[in-house]
């Protein structure tokens, strides 16, 4: 396969898809986990004596007051700044090793995924927040990324690793992930009491309220959140479990977008919007700030109790318009051509529509479980996120409370990604997708990922903050729908450090 048909954001990567030295490994590793928790552990310190919003997170069961979200951004925005405050900061650390060995890998070419590999990823990231007035919050998060997902995230349409990045790189560098404004208006019902996490100021929230976001963050900030499986840096790992498969929601290679969103939260009942930029290159690293290619979202939520135990229910549209280009016609250009097809020769402005199901339900208080599915219009090619046109993932999470360890947590996982007939055409025509490396996939069949972890918190303070060490396996079926693949299983260790 030539380079010719290599995604644009993949060039870089692909000539470092050799092994990497273990020792090296290691090395990087330890010379940029220690000077970082070592800066975001003494900036807390030193603020912690002057305010209440550098106190540790809390992973433990949701007391009063209610805690803050993930360790990416809050599960329930809005936060007033009622007597807790005008400022917070708080800080993040997440280490995450992995190797992998695939049973069969008959694939070869530039951007081939290896059969053995070991990769990292780290970074560390600052939450710093000011609240000007009442129910407005300004956010900033600088973060230091360095690392790679396994075969530098290709040959896998569910990467097994959510928080390494498509733009990796082998030093440690800086970026400013996100940098957004948040108004809340409260419309009355209950003061509800917040604790202060990342991205969320202690104070307080009225029940019912409109959330006004705009700036640089990320639209699964806001869309297709899942209290059970959502963050990679707290929960499951795999792409295609944290995420609705088939959302190929707008953004970044990191996973931002500049946009705007806005939220009513009324009773039972939530209702969601939002606009987001697609990046100027499919999956790329710079962004249409033009909007000129765009992403229009739309999600419904109600929340429920059944049996005294509390679950929710959303139901997500989108619809990106930007320069897309069809399978068939790639399939057609290719023949005209006598070369492999390649959808980046063909993109002309034209939409593309999808759609979600999010379920979480608590099954008792130390069980809980998630449902998704997805579909997207198969025959367009994804444009940002991942090729998968229809996918179904679902899993139970289970409290450590069963064995008297209320902070630890046992996941298991199961999703199942499918493809479009225009897409399976168009890979046995040998076409490349934005993740899929191996050229030509002659028997296309649904790629089928198991997860399962078990998260082991030690308990008390280091460093200011509070550890996570979670242990991770997946078994990957059929990866990037080839059949003559496979499977592949990876073991993996997250090591998460927050303050």
């Amino acid at each position: 396969m030539a380079f010719d048909h290599t995604p644009e954001w993949a060039l870089p990567h692909l000539r470092r898809l050799r092994p990497v030295p273990r020792w090296r490994l290691r090395l990087a590793a330890a010379l940029a986990w220690v000077p970082a928790l070592a800066g975001i552990s003494a900036m807390a310190l030193v603020l912690a004596p002057g305010g209440a919003h550098a106190a540790a997170l809390d992973y433990g069961p949701d007391p009063a007051p209610e805690p803050a979200g993930s360790a990416n951004f809050p599960q329930t925005p809005g936060a007033v700044a009622t007597g807790g405050g005008w400022w917070s900061i708080h800080g993040q650390s997440t280490l995450i090793a992995q190797g992998m060995v695939e049973a069969h890998l008959p694939a070869s070419g530039p951007g081939a995924a290896p059969r053995h590999d070991t990769r990292e990823s780290w970074n560390a990231t600052v939450f710093a927040g000011v609240a000007p007035w009442k129910g407005a919050e300004l956010w900033a998060n600088p973060e230091v990324d360095q690392g790679f997902g396994l075969g530098a995230s290709l040959g896998a349409l569910g990467d097994s690793n959510g928080d390494s990045y498509k733009a990796s790189k082998a030093r440690p560098y800086l970026r400013l992930q996100r940098l957004y404004f948040r108004q809340t208006i409260g419309l009355g019902g209950d003061n509800v009491p917040l604790a202060s996490g990342p991205n969320q100021m202690a104070g307080y929230q009225r029940a019912n309220r409109v959330v006004l976001t705009i700036g640089k963050f990320g639209a699964s900030d806001v869309f297709d959140t899942n209290r059970y499986a959502h963050d990679p840096r707290g929960d499951f790992l795999n792409w295609a479990v944290i995420e609705s498969g088939a959302f190929d929601y707008a953004a970044d290679s990191w996973g931002y977008s500049y946009g705007a969103s806005a939220e009513v939260y009324a009773g039972a009942w939530s209702l969601r919007g939002g606009v987001f930029n697609l990046s100027k290159e499919p999956g790329g690293t710079v962004l249409d700030t033009a909007f000129g290619q765009n992403q229009i979202l739309g999600e419904v939520e109600h929340r429920h109790a059944m049996g005294g135990h509390g679950g929710a229910l959303r139901v997500g549209v989108w619809r990106s318009q930007g320069r897309l280009a069809r399978f068939d016609d790639a399939i057609a250009w290719g023949l005209d051509h006598g070369m492999a097809p390649d959808t980046a020769q063909l993109r002309k402005k034209a939409r593309r529509w999808g759609g979600y199901v999010n379920i979480e339900q608590e099954l008792t208080p130390a069980l809980g479980a998630f449902l998704r599915v997805s579909g997207a219009n198969g025959a367009m090619a994804a444009y940002e996120f991942a090729d998968i046109d229809r996918a179904v993932s679902g899993g139970v999470v289970v409290s450590g409370a069963l064995w008297r360890r209320p902070q630890d947590s046992a996941g298991l996982a199961l999703a199942v990604n499918g493809a479009s007939g225009a897409q399976k055409r168009y890979l046995a025509a040998g076409g490349w997708g934005s993740l899929p490396a191996d050229g030509t996939v002659a028997h296309a069949g649904d790629e089928v990922i198991v997860e399962a972890n078990f998260g082991w918190h030690p308990g008390g303070a280091l460093w200011g903050g509070a550890l996570a060490v979670t242990v991770d396996y997946q078994l990957v079926v059929n990866p990037a729908y080839n059949r003559d693949r496979g499977p592949a299983h990876v073991l993996g260790l997250r090591v998460h450090w927050g303050v």
